[in-house]
């Protein structure tokens, strides 16, 4: 399945869910859950905000890295996922969240 594609499942809470344990990190996932709660949001569609923040704000030099990353990751989509997850999160305000 294409990460695209994958992502625009993310509104099924099962598929959100799932897709975040198995990157591995429960801080990441413990994160991401504490976020779509104090947004109001599902998990799943916090998760398409972050992503959608990742794509639109990050600059070249973050780009350059993932795609290094990419390049050397087993499963280059959980390892864009992961990345650009904890990469917003580390730059809200901690209020935010």
């Amino acid at each position: 399945m294409l990460l695209g594609d994958l992502i625009a499942r993310f509104d099924d809470e099962a598929v959100a869910s799932e897709t975040l344990l198995r990157l591995g990190d429960l801080r990441l996932v413990a994160a991401m859950r504490a976020g779509a709660e104090e947004t109001g949001l599902t998990l799943g569609a916090y998760a398409r905000v972050i992503i959608r923040h990742y794509a639109d704000t990050a600059p070249d030099d973050e780009w350059t890295q993932l795609m290094g990353l990419l390049s050397r990751a087993e499963d280059p989509g959980a390892a864009c996922l992961m990345r650009a997850f904890a990469y917003t999160l580390a730059e809200e305000p901690k209020e935010a969240r």
